[in-house]
Formats: C-alpha cells, sequence, structure tokens
C-alpha cells in the first residue's frame, strides 16, 4: 500500500492544530487536534511511499511507536485515503496505459471522493472498461450521451437508430456537422469511437462488468434515447418488453418540447417500468389511454422541438445517473423521473411507483403501499428513492 491524501480535497488550516480537507460540504471533514509533527507528516502521504518508509520518516520526526500506523488507520477509516497502487489487477492494467490514464484522472479524483475504502476508485475506474451499454438513438441527446460514456471510460458503447443525419441532429460532443445525410447509426458509432479512450478488453477479459441476473452477460445497460418526444415522455410499454423478460436494467432519457427527461432507471422485478408509469397515469387521469392513442397516430413532427442546450444537459445528466449504476450505487432516478422545463430550469422529480396490475412484477413485492405517483406540476421528490429500502442488493454488485 502507497497511502495518500485523496488528492481531489484542498488542504486548508482552521488553526493550529485542525486541518480541514476539502471545500464543499459534500464531502468536507475536518480533523483534530493535531500535533506539529503530525501535520508535517501529512505532506508525505502522496503515494510515493510505501508503509515501511513511511515508518522510518515517522520516527525521524519523532513520532511515536505506532503512531505512523495509527494516523493511516484512521484516515483511511475516514475516508480521507487513497492507495496509489491499489485496486488490483484491472487498475494495474490501466496505470499500464498512462495516456489512457490521463484523460481519466479527473474521473479518479472525482470517484475518490465517494469511494470509501483506499484503491476502490482505480477498482471502479478500470471495471468500466469491461462494460457493455447500448443506446438506442442517435440524436441531440443519444449521439452526445453515448460520447460522455465512451469519453468516461466505458469500454464497448454500442448505437442504434435509422435513417440518415438531419441538420437538426447536429450538435457539439454529438453528430458533427460534416456527418449530414450519413447513416445516422453509422455517424453515431464514429462519434463514440473518436471520445473513446482505446479498445476495450476482450470478451471476458479483465473481470466482469455484467449485472447478475440478466440473459446477456455483456450487456450492462441499455439507454433508450429517443429522437421523438412522445417516446420519452409516453414510453411504450411493448417497446421495453424485452429488456424486462430478459432482466435487462435500462434508462430512459430525452426531450419533448420545452421538458428534459431522464429517468427511470428500470430494474426488471425491483423497481417500476414503462408499464408501471403508463398504468398508473390512466389511474389519475382516464382521458390518459384516448390522448395517448391520439399522440401515437398521428404523423411524427418533421422537426421536433429540441433546445441544444436542454439537449446536452439531458445527455450529461443521463450520463451521471449511468455511470453512478455502473459503479455500483443507485442514482436518484432509480424508481424516479427528473424532469427539467423551460424557462424557469429548475429540476424536479416525480416518483414512478410500481403498479400492482404490471406483468413486470414489481409491484408484487410492495403489497398494500402507494402504487401511483403524484405527476402534479408542482409535486416533487426531490433525493428520494421509493424502491431502495426494498432493493435486495442484487443490484449493487454489478462491478
Amino acid at each position: 500500500m502507497h497511502p495518500m491524501v485523496k488528492p481531489a480535497l484542498r488542504r486548508g488550516w482552521r488553526d493550529l492544530r485542525t486541518v480541514q480537507f476539502g471545500m464543499a460540504p459534500a464531502h468536507a471533514m475536518v480533523l483534530g487536534p493535531m500535533d506539529t509533527a503530525t501535520g508535517d507528516f501529512l505532506a508525505l502521504l502522496d503515494g510515493t511511499r510505501g508503509l515501511p518508509l513511511l515508518r522510518d520518516e515517522g520516527r525521524r520526526r519523532g513520532l511515536a511507536e505506532g503512531r505512523v500506523d495509527a494516523l493511516v488507520e484512521r484516515l483511511s477509516r475516514s475516508g480521507l485515503l487513497d492507495d496509489a497502487t491499489g485496486g488490483g489487477p484491472a487498475a494495474d492494467a490501466l496505470r499500464a496505459r498512462p495516456a489512457e490514464l490521463d484523460r481519466l484522472r479527473p474521473d479518479a479524483a472525482a470517484l475518490s471522493l465517494v469511494a470509501p475504502g483506499p484503491g476502490e476508485a482505480m477498482r471502479r475506474l478500470a471495471a468500466r472498461r469491461s462494460l457493455r451499454v447500448q443506446v438506442r438513438g442517435a440524436g441531440r441527446v443519444g449521439a452526445v450521451l453515448a460520447s460522455v460514456l465512451a469519453g468516461a471510460g466505458v469500454g464497448r458503447v454500442d448505437v442504434q437508430d435509422g435513417g440518415c443525419v438531419e441538420p437538426w441532429d447536429v450538435a457539439p460532443g454529438g453528430l458533427p456537422a460534416e456527418s449530414v445525410g450519413e447513416r445516422r447509426q453509422e455517424a453515431a458509432r464514429r462519434a463514440v469511437r473518436s471520445a473513446a479512450l482505446g479498445r476495450p478488453p476482450r470478451r471476458g477479459a479483465g473481470g466482469s462488468g455484467s449485472v447478475p441476473g440478466q440473459d446477456d452477460p455483456g450487456l450492462s445497460l441499455v439507454i433508450l434515447a429517443p429522437r421523438d418526444g412522445l417516446a420519452v415522455h409516453a414510453p411504450d410499454p411493448v417497446a421495453s418488453q424485452p429488456l424486462i423478460d430478459s432482466g435487462t436494467p435500462h434508462l430512459f432519457a430525452g426531450v419533448v418540447e420545452g421538458t428534459g427527461v431522464v429517468g427511470p432507471l428500470v430494474l426488471p422485478g425491483d423497481t417500476a417500468c414503462a408499464g408501471c408509469l403508463d398504468l398508473g397515469r390512466a389511474d389519475r387521469d382516464p382521458t390518459w389511454p384516448r390522448l395517448l392513442a391520439q399522440w401515437r397516430s398521428g404523423g411524427p413532427r418533421r422537426v421536433p422541438a429540441c433546445d441544444l442546450a436542454l439537449a446536452v444537459t439531458v445527455a450529461g445528466l443521463a450520463a451521471g445517473h449511468a455511470t453512478t449504476f455502473f459503479d455500483g450505487g443507485l442514482p436518484s432516478s432509480t424508481g424516479a423521473r427528473w424532469e427539467i422545463s423551460s424557462p424557469g430550469l429548475d429540476w424536479h422529480a416525480h416518483p414512478v411507483w410500481q403498479h400492482p396490475a404490471c406483468p413486470c412484477g414489481a409491484g408484487e413485492k410492495v403489497e398494500g403501499e402507494q402504487t401511483s405517483d403524484t405527476e402534479g406540476p408542482h409535486e416533487t421528490m426531490v433525493g428520494q428513492q421509493p424502491h431502495a429500502a426494498r432493493l435486495s442488493g442484487t443490484w449493487r454488485a454489478h462491478v
């Protein structure tokens, strides 16, 4: 082990005996009281020394026997310590590719703030390389989202879509202007390859990136980012049924008119799906099926409303929720839809409850609980996860 204080946290002395690590309240921590010798010793925790050398340095500074080990243990338990050589074989393989690692250093620093143990951030970052993600939709949201995931270290990002690139598909970070007229799917895949860090490992090499319970052990997530706003506002349960049947996690993201949508992230059998969303709406509004039938039967608009800044915002948030899931967490879109509307641009979360009549089976686990959300314009559920207490933990260990 080569201990180092997490470099993402800036250090400042509150007084002569108290040091604060980090600026933002979400991750800042105060350590004290601390004597002068210990304070000087902290500067040596930079990842260049192993424990034997650190013990020697501690003795030279007059620290009591065992003080170095106790300090390292205390910092480690506090979440302030990382290991410059930790993370296992996959992390070592990433360190052996310095050009790729240099591009990911900001991501590694950010992961270290939420990964508790020394070396855990590098382990999670390296595990992304063995994942496979499929993005369905290569418009302003989908193409940008796919490129962001590839640039964040996801090993295989496949994009599916039909037709040819239109001028209004072009977006910074997504489809370039020179791709207009090309096949949309091929142009998006080329953009992903341009954003990717390098060639992914061969199938089955470098650890497992699958989710327990999936039929395809190589597919970690499907992101549905349709260019048609209706398909994200009211996703068709029939279209996502194969994902439910195969146990494949999937996330919805897109723009409808002037509203961006991220979620729900569906964990089949555990959280609400598109069918639950549809049935819940019909419970609350008897005219919903009639409206939906009219919207789906009408001809598609040639140029859908999709503000560029809003589309990029949605793509970025969806990518963040996806990487949180890849890294072993449950983002707030699990069992909820995050929406942001012009012109106020305030994010609101609407819970999507498991419906007992939905064949996905999630509603059977919450019998007797509320099964429909209150999706009115002023009803929000910020930072809550209605499903969290009911998950078995299967979905948490997929890296």
